[in-house]
């Protein structure tokens, strides 16, 4: 198989996508030491964990595999956003919704029925909510507006909330308390009053060793000696200073892509043929996130 499914001319039918289930399997993640000792600070403190690293370096599929590890169905996930406020921890409220539905309805909801049909309960709402243990994962807070996480310490720290729409106060026991996953790109700093309360880790690019380890999960019939060399070139690249250098998670789909085309992994770091070359330049298209960077990568 060649990067000809979709040509210039011509038609054809499309073919079956199988995707490769261990890309995001959290049993096969593979946490450090010490993420792992962070990990069970933060448990036996019952305080949020704050992960920093760069992006694709495992933060956000570090909740899911707590979660899996100790059988607590899959986290509940926050997104932060530009605009997010203290509530949106906890729930939305669909008020246009609302309104439109008032104005073609004689008759006005409950209190229930306006919770069934314009209230939503995000992650650690619906955590509180259900008052058991969950692991609740607060992705990219960095992006928030600076306020945010001290509201986020308050509201764990209190595990209640009010929605004044149908006037219900929700409570979770302290014994319940989820377990909360904060990750971070470092974007911007975070305040120093939301530092001193969480327990904080920073992953670290991955060695050679831990990156081959890695692979070696995640890859299927993939000889050593080849992962070796693909890791040994993906150094190379990663030292062309580009603007956003390719992480673990870009060298895994390159790893796997690699395989759908069915390029000669042991030929990596050597003399290619005419197609070779061109298959192995195709494949730059998953490391690469700009044109400067595509341009540096083709010219190796």
């Amino acid at each position: 198989m060649t990067l000809d499914l979709y040509k210039a001319e011509g038609g054809a039918a499309l073919p079956p996508f199988s995707p490769n289930e261990k890309l995001s399997d959290p049993v096969l993640y593979s946490p450090s030491e010490a993420l792992r000792n962070a990990v069970n600070v933060a448990l036996m403190l019952g305080q949020p964990l704050l992960v920093t690293g760069e992006p694709g370096t495992g933060k956000t599929q570090l909740a899911f595999h707590i979660a899996h590890f100790f059988r607590l169905g899959a986290p509940l996930v926050f997104v932060a956003q530009t605009t997010s406020q203290a509530r949106d921890l906890f729930y939305s409220y669909d008020a246009l919704g609302h309104f439109q539905y008032n104005q073609n309805h004689a008759e006005a909801l409950d209190s229930d029925g306006l919770e069934a049909r314009f209230i939503r309960y995000n992650a650690l709402g619906e955590a509180i909510r259900q008052n058991r243990r969950m692991v609740v994962l607060i992705d990219e807070v960095d992006k928030a507006p600076r306020d945010l996480p001290n509201d986020i310490l308050s509201a764990i720290e209190n595990l209640s909330f009010h929605v004044p729409e149908i006037n219900r106060r929700f409570e979770a026991k302290d014994s319940n308390r989820p377990i909360i996953v904060i990750t971070s790109n470092s974007e911007k700093n975070l305040p120093d009053a939301f530092m001193r309360r969480v327990v904080y880790h920073h992953i670290a690019f991955p060695t050679a060793d831990e990156l081959l380890l890695i692979l070696s999960r995640k890859a299927e019939n993939v000889l050593i000696a080849d992962l070796e060399r693909l890791i040994s070139h993906f150094h190379e690249i990663r030292n062309l200073r580009l603007r956003k250098p390719p992480s673990t998670a870009e060298l895994i789909y390159w790893v796997f892509l690699l395989q759908k085309i069915r390029f000669p992994l042991q030929k990596v770091g050597r003399p290619l043929s005419f197609r070779e070359r061109g298959m192995l330049l195709s494949s730059y298209s998953v490391l690469a996130k700009n044109k400067e960077d595509l341009e540096l990568l083709h010219n190796l």
